[in-house]
């Protein structure tokens, strides 16, 4: 007898992950269907967050089959969406309120105080409708203000002095209630109290952290927090914005494990259950502190790839697997290359698209480097002053995900990628 498919709801699906998701294993019996597609999750930085819940609700609906599982591995608003949904047809997931003290900035340093307190900055929420918002703050610049829901460093800016704050909490006016609106009513409507849910301060400001950058993907099943594998957030030279994520971790062991530690006091602290998760840390080699930066409640969808090429499968797997009451299997290393990158090729001025590789040469130049793989960011014709959810101090053009059997080949086929893309802005 042949087993049952599974149907697989995905918020958020693009071709280029679901097509990760089917090389899986696990994968041979599970139909993936959309209930939101990517495009329609970040087609505006006005997220209409409950009209897209509802409406994800209504494609699951309407498709006229059971949902075994309701999947995503993307940031705000799918997450808490997945969440939601998962409880609402009463499938394997977590409590919609862990997801909530993970994704609310403010509410999550609150609970790692209480465990961690030693691992985390400096910090405090504020309004920045109010014109007083600095001399409240208790901090000194230099400083990180942020809404309290964001992603892709969205709205993120390094203050420096008094007179930066008010240019930025003058933007951070204009543009948060984009974000912070819809994300309060997420939490209205998941029943979270009050005085978290309709709190005036959308915005955290954060002392600086610095050091080597990571983050650790893991996931708890049973009431079991497991950690399996770190990989590093390496910045551009002289710039907040990401140049690469690269694993596997060449963080010391020992420093790891205090990692996983640190880890796995948070998220039962979070009381997070039957999901995977990533967190981002610092570790400060100066005085060998590790300072935990953030908790998402979901697998990063810019390692899977890495994964992929490390262990000849993504990390996908146990994402299906805990989403499927299953317990997961450890992942092998089974993959072709020893070391993998996602590159976030970027510019760091503003101006328009010319010219973009075709598919033809992009697939050109795939074959020429094995398992290389090119996902572009812009089109022809794009003002990239003009793209959305973009880091205040870059524009990302290009993903190039690459594998090798050490850095310095990683480093050597990324650049010789980057110049045949010959990609022209004006």
């Amino acid at each position: 007898m042949k087993n049952k498919m599974k149907n697989v709801f995905v918020v958020g699906y693009d071709n280029f992950n679901v097509e990760l998701l089917q090389e899986l294993p696990i994968s041979k019996n599970i139909n993936f269907l959309p209930a939101l597609t990517y495009d329609e999750l970040k087609a505006s930085e006005d997220i209409p967050a409950l009209e897209l819940l509802e409406r994800a609700d209504a494609i699951i609906r309407e498709s006229e089959v059971e949902p075994d599982a309701i999947i995503t591995f993307w940031d705000f608003p799918a997450t808490i969406i997945a969440a939601i949904l998962t409880n609402r047809y009463g499938l394997y997931g977590p409590p919609v309120r862990s997801i909530f003290k993970c994704e609310n900035k403010i509410w999550s340093r609150n609970e790692q105080r209480k465990v961690i307190v030693n691992h985390i900055p400096r910090y405090t929420g504020f309004s920045p409708h109010d014109e007083d918002a600095y001399s409240s703050l208790n901090l000194i610049p230099p400083f990180w203000i942020k809404p309290i829901k964001s992603f892709r460093s969205y709205l993120a800016f390094r203050i420096n002095s008094q007179a930066d704050f008010e240019k930025y909490r003058l933007e951070m006016k204009e543009n948060v209630d984009g974000i912070y609106k819809p994300f309060c009513n997420l939490m209205r409507k998941s029943r979270i109290p009050g005085i978290i849910s309709n709190s005036d301060d959308s915005c955290i400001a954060e002392s600086v952290l610095s050091g080597h950058m990571c983050t650790l993907e893991g996931y708890v099943y049973d009431n079991e927090v497991i950690s399996y594998g770190i990989v590093d957030s390496i910045r551009e030279e002289n710039s907040n914005s990401f140049n690469r994520y690269q694993y596997p971790s060449m963080l010391p062991t020992e420093i790891q494990y205090r990692m996983m530690d640190i880890t796995r006091r948070t998220i039962e602290q979070i009381d997070l259950k039957d999901c995977c998760f990533n967190v981002e840390f610092f570790y400060n080699q100066t005085d060998e502190q590790i300072y935990l930066l953030e908790i998402n409640p979901r697998t990063s969808q810019s390692h899977s790839d890495l994964f992929a090429k490390v262990h000849g499968h993504s990390q996908f797997q146990l994402l299906l697997e805990i989403s499927l009451g299953e317990r997961p299997r450890p992942l092998k290393r089974e993959g072709e290359f020893n070391i993998a990158a996602k590159y976030m090729h970027r510019v760091f001025e503003p101006g328009i698209v010319k010219k973009i590789p075709t598919e033809a040469e992009i697939e050109a130049i795939c074959a020429k480097f094995p398992g290389t793989k090119i996902k572009m960011q812009v089109a022809e014709g794009d003002n990239l002053a003009e793209l959305l959810f973009q880091d205040a101090y870059s524009f990302e053009i290009a993903d190039i995900y690459v594998g090798a059997k050490n850095e310095l080949e990683l480093d050597k086929n990324y650049h010789e990628i980057v110049a045949m893309l010959d990609i022209v802005i004006e």
